[in-house]
């Protein structure tokens, strides 16, 4: 099994978005400073996964929620999951 997941900064709410088959190693690895792009930007939370049966499907949810159409639905996905006034 692989997930497509979404983390975002604490620091500044950014999002960064993934692909890992165990979520919860992979979120430690950005919060530990083990990924470059992520590094500037900790602590990171999970906020989002969706899972998939091989490599493959999640890389490419990955790449449409990288793109713009996809962007905004997840966004909508992500937001409308949250209580309202939440920044969680």
């Amino acid at each position: 099994m692989f997930f497509f997941y979404v983390i975002e900064s604490c620091k500044d709410n950014r999002w960064y978005k993934g692909v890992s088959a165990n979520v919860e190693v992979r979120v430690k690895q950005h919060n530990a400073g083990m990924t470059q792009s992520t590094k500037g930007y900790r602590p990171w939370k999970l906020i989002y996964q969706e899972s998939f049966d091989n490599f493959a499907d999640a890389r490419k949810a990955e790449l449409y929620y990288k793109s713009g159409s996809g962007r905004e639905k997840l966004k909508n996905k992500i937001l409308q999951d949250r209580p309202r006034g939440s920044t969680e």
